[in-house]
């Protein structure tokens, strides 16, 4: 049953502020006798006075029947089947009307765990079925463009204008259907400043030792999710004093400067339009791990052996957690062994490492690494210089270089690798 029905007077959403081509989507399928709404973050936003980013459709036609009607479209997703209607670069997302699974089910098209995780959910139903089995109320807002109308069936409007962040229906369980919406809960509450329900809080312990059900692949996918949102530093204060940072990145400190000023650089970077790298901050994430174990193997190794171990040693553990692609991979283990030449600044090699294809992020990373007080700020200084000369003053500060080199980064004081970084983890 509908909770309420909201009319454009009262809800003050206008059409001209939706996207034209999920417009097209929406009147094509009510065209063929379809029903079709906007729905989940794209209409919450609206209501907040945000930009979507996304505009995504529900409708009743199976993702068969949508890719049928639109020639520019393909089938997605074996978990959670849907179509992408394609109009040049940009893509929307239609799913079919799904229903919640009830006790006594037994369908092909929908598949759980022991643990009551979601394997599959294909299963199709009415409207108020797909309202019922979203994940947040404020999340079940469906939008129909047509007669301008907003339909809420489980109070998501009411939680809108409150700030609340809830679940629909009994909140252990739906976090057992997909653990990976808890990481969506902080995220939310982070970007949007909303206030976490108390359920949602207390089931985050639990919720945290499920995730390692979850795929590495869709994890890595959900942590980019996390921290590329424009609101890193507030998610990394919400998650490093609780059990899902030492699910996700057991190693890194919970009260870790380095990371901090990451996260709050990614941000800056992207509220000023600039391109940011999941690469970065998994470097960051993974420094301490990777210093500590330099330190180890540098008793028996020399210095080059030492830090390509440690990086294939780091990588490989935290790889057990969030499948990191080898573009990212490579990205870190570059960043990382850029490190060496850059605190040791030796005439041969400047020019080879200023035309390194990774030496301004390594360059970053290292400026980062000095606003914590590592012993780097000098070699910092000197690298930010000499990118500011021409061709005549850059060889002159190049040949006034000492041959000695400077304090190497095997040569600090040695640290004991963490098995896992401690914290108020509740």
């Amino acid at each position: 049953m509908i909770e309420q029905i909201v009319s454009a007077v009262q809800h003050g959403l206008r059409r001209e502020d939706v996207d034209h081509n999920a417009l097209d989507v929406v009147e094509r399928l009510r065209d063929e006798g379809f029903e079709a709404y906007m729905v989940g973050g794209c209409v919450r936003d609206l209501l907040l006075g945000l930009d979507p980013k996304d505009f995504d459709v529900a409708t009743n036609a199976t993702p068969e029947e949508v890719h049928d009607l639109f020639r520019r479209s393909r089938l997605v997703g074996r978990r959670f089947r849907i179509a992408h209607v394609r109009y040049g670069r940009h893509v929307i997302e239609v799913s079919t009307f799904r229903k919640a699974h009830a006790e006594g089910d037994d369908d092909d098209e929908r598949l759980h765990a022991d643990s009551g995780l979601i394997l599959r959910d294909n299963v199709w139903g009415t409207l108020e079925d797909d309202a019922t089995r979203r994940d947040f109320t404020i999340n079940a807002l469906y939008y129909d463009p047509v007669h301008e109308q907003i339909l809420d069936f489980v109070g998501g409007l009411d939680d809108l204008e409150h700030r609340r962040l809830r679940f629909i229906g009994d909140t252990r369980v739906r976090l057992r259907e997909d653990p990976v919406r808890i990481l969506r809960a902080v995220r939310f509450q982070a970007k949007l400043r909303f206030e976490l329900d108390p359920t949602i809080v207390a089931a985050i312990p639990e919720c945290a030792e499920h995730l390692r059900a979850i795929p590495p692949a869709r994890l890595f996918d959900e942590v980019c999710k996390l921290f590329t949102s424009g609101a890193a530093a507030a998610i990394w204060t919400a998650l490093a004093p609780t059990r899902l940072r030492h699910s996700l990145f057991p190693c890194t400190p919970p009260d870790d400067q380095l990371t901090m000023l990451a996260m709050q650089n990614t941000d800056a970077r992207i509220a000023e339009d600039k391109p940011v790298t999941p690469g970065f901050l998994l470097a960051v994430l993974m420094w301490h791990d990777y210093v500590a174990r330099c330190d180890e193997l540098a008793e028996a190794h020399n210095s080059t052996e030492a830090r390509a171990m440690a990086a294939s040693e780091t990588l490989a553990a935290e790889h057990e957690i969030i499948s990191i692609p080898r573009r990212f991979s490579q990205f870190v283990r570059e960043v990382w062994a850029l490190q060496g030449r850059l605190e040791n600044i030796r005439p041969k090699s400047v020019r080879m490492v200023l035309e390194h294809p990774r030496f301004r992020a390594a360059y970053d990373f290292l400026v980062l690494r000095g606003a914590t007080g590592e012993p780097v700020t000098e070699q910092a200084a000197w690298w930010t210089e000499v990118q500011t000369l021409d061709a005549d003053g850059r060889d002159a500060m190049i040949d006034g270089l000492s041959p000695a080199p400077a304090a190497s980064l095997r040569k600090r004081k040695r640290r004991r690798r963490p098995k896992s970084a401690a914290g108020s983890e509740g």
